[in-house]
């Protein structure tokens, strides 16, 4: 059996390591961290084109969270800009779906070994902070945004670009919205972005997109305090979810990447955000990461080597991830308060409506990465 290493124990590299079994490959799964991400992150929204890379690897109808079909685009005051269809999207919690990948990767009898973080690489042979080593017959960094197999493959590789947003939010409890659950409601406030969708069970689940130089030193109440004044002058539920929400999340900065020119050399390669970090504002995360490991997987089933899978997965790839990319950075310069935001916002949004065949996030969304056997 082939023995691949990876690196990195979220959502990208368990998906992966499930797809090279199902590859006929046998996959060791190696996290920095100690302990695992069950009860870690906020929530996240799986599009068309994630839930489909789900399906391929058997694991779609097992996932918690709600569908979320139907997009409405609104501005500061509640007055309606655009309605967007989203067929097939869910809204799940991050550690919903991270368990729910860990539980599926311990019951094909994946291993996972913690606390194991990479510090250095020869090809496939992998050596920790811990002092032990590994090897197999291919390694891959799903290690994310600070990726150390990145650097190993390429010492010149670039570094993640600030997009100048933060992410935060919560789950509200007890506040009346006038929407229908599982409609995901985008608001362009006059000095935030405010997202939020009522969950069957009558939850808000919310985020918002301060711009920002930097993150903040600020405790939990100057950062309600912080966000209560940024909507302050909006008519719109936000106040209402800030107030009703008992623990608020602590703010992150937003990053992508342009462009990686260097994917894979000496049997290792990246995949996900190591490779291809995305704005949140793309809406494509976690949606990429699955379509990675998919066709990684299938590339590699069906090559007669590692490079020359490897070359083939690039080919597939890099295309459409870069132009996820960059829709995601012209979602977030939407995004951004001001004259500037508000431009780019309405002449994205009357292109959707004017032609809805000819909007870039359809193809975005509704890509299919198929496991043809």
């Amino acid at each position: 059996m082939v023995r691949a290493l990876v690196i990195g124990g979220g959502i990208a590299g368990t998906v992966t390591a499930i797809a090279l079994d199902k590859a006929g490959f046998t996959p060791v799964v190696y996290e920095a961290y100690d302990r695992t991400a069950e009860g870690v992150g906020a929530f996240l929204s799986l599009a068309a084109n994630g839930m489909n890379g789900l399906e391929a690897l058997g694991i779609r109808d097992v996932l918690h969270g709600f569908a979320t079909p139907r997009m409405v685009v609104q501005n500061g005051n509640s007055r309606l800009l655009g309605e967007f269809e989203s067929p097939g999207m869910r809204t799940v919690p991050r550690s919903d779906l991270y368990v729910t990948l860990r539980d599926e990767a311990a019951r094909r009898g994946i291993r996972i070994e913690y606390g194991k973080r990479l510090v250095d690489a020869e090809g496939p042979r992998a050596r920790f902070a811990d002092g032990t080593e590994a090897e197999g017959d291919l390694l891959i960094g799903a290690d994310g945004l600070r990726s150390r197999v990145r650097r190993l493959i390429d010492p010149r590789a670039p570094e993640a670009r600030y997009v100048g947003l933060l992410n935060t939010g919560g789950i509200a409890r007890g506040v009346p919205v006038d929407t229908e659950p599982g409609v995901m409601h985008m608001v362009f406030g006059r000095r935030c972005f405010l997202g939020y969708v009522l969950n069957p069970d009558g939850d808000v689940w919310w985020f918002a997109n301060p711009a920002a130089d930097e993150v903040p030193d600020a405790t939990p109440e100057q950062w309600r305090a912080e966000l209560l004044r940024l909507f302050a002058r909006d008519r719109t539920p936000a106040r209402s979810l800030i107030e009703a929400t008992p623990e608020i999340y602590a703010p992150w900065a937003t990053y992508d990447f342009p462009r990686v020119p260097t994917w894979h050399r000496n049997r290792m390669i990246i995949i996900g955000d190591a490779a291809h970090a995305a704005s949140p504002a793309s809406g494509q995360g976690a949606s990429m990461a699955i379509e990675d490991a998919v066709t990684l997987g299938r590339c590699l089933r069906d090559a007669a080597d590692v490079e020359r899978a490897f070359a083939e997965y690039e080919s597939l790839r890099r295309e459409r991830v870069e132009a996820v990319v960059a829709q995601g950075k012209r979602n977030g310069d939407q995004k951004a308060p001001g004259p500037v935001g508000r431009l780019l916002r309405d002449f994205f949004i009357a292109r959707a409506l004017k032609d809805p065949n000819r909007d870039e996030q359809r193809w975005l969304w509704d890509h299919r990465v198929e496991w043809v056997s």
